[in-house]
């Protein structure tokens, strides 16, 4: 359910609180990193930075390009870049055509 994997995704992006922080070396560029809260492991802050990053897609413009591969046996999702872009990757797109190939002669 929607609600259910809302509740988790933000769930997990609040599993380490991030804020920017900012590095200025001497005689080097600033960097901006994110800070390291007291507590959090590596596997959280990655948790969190990879769910933060999925709202930010999801509440985004790109998200109406998101699309579910149609090939069979294929789980993958993909931003649509061309607009005759129909498969996550030319292998799904080769599986897509033999199973319609094979549909088609079996028909017969």
């Amino acid at each position: 359910p929607e609600d259910l994997a809302v509740e988790r995704l933000n769930a997990a992006a609040a599993r380490a609180p991030g804020a920017p922080r900012l590095e200025w070396p001497e005689g080097g560029a600033p960097l901006v990193r994110a800070a390291r809260p007291q507590g959090s492991t590596d596997t959280d802050r990655l948790v969190a930075a990879l769910a933060r990053d999925a709202i930010a897609f999801l509440a985004g413009p790109d998200r109406e390009r998101l699309r579910a591969c149609p090939a069979p046996r294929c789980v993958r999702y993909f931003v649509k870049d061309h607009p005759r872009q129909e498969w996550c990757k030319p292998s799904c797109g080769n599986r897509a055509r033999v199973a319609r190939h094979h549909r088609r002669h079996r028909a017969r």
